[in-house]
């Protein structure tokens, strides 16, 4: 597998946010999103063998581990990466565009699906049998870049039925979209949905990596 980095940090998103968490960021990414914080992840990185990736996961003695990217699933080698990791008793989160068909992961690891909203540039990419096959240990995250963005969300939210499903979690482009304004939205319109921010970046410098 091709590796941009493996490091212990506080996870910043999701339901999740707040726990520590190692982190497995695999290089490479099909899709160029118009807000992308990773790109230093679409090329270069280290190339290593699924055991020498495990024993690194080992050494931090952290229960809760992160397949990302990029686009993780980029890569073939990691579903069988996730599948050893779950296999090793550790609770597995995938973070995933969502342009690549999650059938084949193992179902005990926890799908968190970025549903690109049409901000980002990457609406076509998406395979919408991956938004309908979440369940409710799976998470749908919506970045949102403006209001546009925001009612499209919402009608994808109703379109399939998505709080009812899995949490649904609403997020502000980081530096573009003041969360002031996404959070009245949401208060304004009774969202079953969970706000979040990229609780990293206040924590460390927004482009800050490994962390």
């Amino acid at each position: 597998m091709r590796i941009t980095e493996i490091f212990h940090s506080i996870q910043g998103e999701s339901s999740h946010a707040g726990r520590p968490c190692v982190f497995v960021r695999l290089t490479g990414c099909p899709l160029r999103c118009t807000w992308c914080d990773s790109e230093y992840t679409f090329s270069g990185g280290t190339d290593m063998t699924m055991e020498a990736v495990l024993a690194k996961v080992k050494t931090y003695g952290c229960p809760l581990v992160e397949v990302t990217g990029g686009e993780p699933l980029h890569q073939p080698e990691a579903f069988t990466l996730v599948t050893r990791l779950c296999e090793k008793g550790y609770e597995v989160l995938v973070e995933t565009s969502g342009a690549i068909d999650t059938a084949p992961l193992d179902r005990r690891a926890h799908v968190i699906l970025d549903v690109k909203c049409p901000g980002s540039g990457m609406l076509d990419r998406m395979h919408w049998p991956n938004v309908e096959r979440l369940s409710r240990q799976d998470e749908a995250k919506f970045v949102i870049k403006d209001r546009a963005d925001y009612d499209w969300a919402c009608g994808i939210v109703k379109q399939y039925d998505l709080a009812m499903r899995c949490t649904v979690l609403f997020a502000p482009v980081f530096g573009e979209l003041g969360p002031q304004h996404l959070a009245e939205w949401v208060l304004a319109d009774r969202l079953p949905v969970r706000f979040q921010l990229q609780l990293h970046k206040f924590i460390w410098a927004p482009d800050m990596r490994g962390v």
